[in-house]
């Protein structure tokens, strides 16, 4: 079957734009605008992320190379450099945002991936943050060090899905507990953080919301045992101490005066010992072990987030321009998943970025494409051999 479309155009048509309108309405980013609206900034922000666009003029040349495709994006024109540039800094970044969490509600139901290992029913937060360097002469409100910029990406991830839950664009002096203050808290979820979330105040607070927790607590934590687990015969070997503890600081058992169980685990990857804290005293101590664990996954998360997309480096030096390339990478990466799911070959996300980049404006056959990347060209001797000349 001939198709008449780009392979760019159809991966763009799992943006709901019913959904967008009614956030370009509400947020009114398309008052007084002449041209490049908003739905021509999103899809250009996403070409930026696919096409790995180093700059505004490769966006606005990429998009200009598409010349009689463009109609199928519902865009008009392909936009110039300073339409990009002015509207990156003045069109706020929260209708991204708005529209990453509209988009997951409509699209992330369908990318549960079925648990493996863990053994809990519970939903799976993962807590952490990423730092991203910036040239402070360049990006003077982005505060960190004194000749260095950063921004940091606060990140509530869902273990099942892949995806965040939560992201806090922040200055990188923030810290990380400072920054996951609103976390949205489930009640009966398990959050997952490093030792840097490991403040009293915050615990206590996911605690009264019916939260579970696991976090690795610091090494000069001050506690007394009230009692340790005895631990069962056929045990992990992993495990070394299964105890429940209350805070012996006054300070700290004022922030926290409950009881906490503590487990310690042998990691031998990395020739230490690792020791969580936790308000659950009804799961196994292995089970709290592959919980934290699990945290890995958040780290693969920023690793694909920075080496695929265009997330290292910025095309406007804006503090509002920073955020929409960081909303709408966050966008791209929701529908390559969307893409990954349905494919019946075993993707990796790495090559389908790989492979997408290098057949953005081909036409052919997504659905088709993301099953048989490989097909082998037709037989052409079924065809018949063409006869000489002479």
């Amino acid at each position: 079957m001939k198709v008449n479309i780009t392979l760019f155009a159809q991966i763009v048509q799992y943006l709901d734009k019913g959904i967008f309108n009614d956030l370009v309405k509400s947020h009114k980013t398309d008052y007084g605008c002449k041209g490049f609206d908003s739905w021509s900034h999103l899809l250009s922000m996403v070409f930026c992320h696919l096409a790995k666009s180093c700059s505004v003029r490769d966006i606005s040349n990429g998009l200009r190379s598409a010349t009689g495709n463009l109609n199928h994006l519902g865009i008009k024109q392909a936009p110039s450099k300073s339409s990009i540039s002015y509207q990156n800094a003045r069109r706020t970044s929260d209708l991204f945002k708005d529209y990453y969490f509209a988009l997951l509600h409509h699209l992330g139901q369908h990318l549960k991936i079925k648990r493996t290992k863990l053994r809990i029913k519970a939903p799976v937060h993962l807590l952490d943050s990423t730092t991203i360097s910036l040239c402070l002469s360049l990006f003077d409100w982005a505060h960190f060090r004194t000749k260095k910029g950063a921004v940091k990406m606060h990140t509530l991830l869902d273990y099942d899905g892949g995806l965040p839950l939560y992201v806090n664009i922040t200055d990188g002096k923030t810290g990380d507990n400072k920054g996951a203050y609103d976390i949205p808290i489930q009640k009966g979820a398990v959050i997952v953080a490093d030792r840097y979330y490991n403040d009293f105040p915050m615990l206590n607070v996911w605690d009264s919301n019916g939260a579970f927790f696991v976090v690795r607590h610091k090494d000069n934590l001050n506690y007394e045992q009230i009692k340790e687990k005895e631990l069962p015969p056929k045990r992990k070997q992993h495990i070394l101490i299964d105890e429940e503890i209350k805070l012996s600081n006054k300070a700290s058992y004022r922030k926290y005066p409950k009881t906490l169980r503590r487990v310690a685990i042998w990691d031998e990857e990395n020739q230490q010992v690792i020791e969580l804290i936790t308000n659950n005293f009804s799961w196994s101590a292995d089970t709290i072990s592959q919980l934290y664990k699990a945290r890995w996954t958040i780290e693969i998360f920023f690793r694909d987030l920075k080496q695929l997309l265009h997330i290292k480096t910025f095309i406007g030096t804006s503090e509002n321009a920073v955020k929409i390339q960081i909303w709408t990478a966050l966008i791209t990466v929701l529908i390559l998943k969307a893409l990954r799911n349905i494919a019946e070959h075993p993707w990796y996300l790495s090559n389908l970025v790989a492979f997408i980049r290098l057949n953005l404006f081909v036409k052919i056959q997504l659905k088709k494409w993301l099953d048989n990347p490989f097909c082998k060209p037709p037989d052409r001797a079924k065809y018949g051999v063409q006869g000489g000349l002479f």
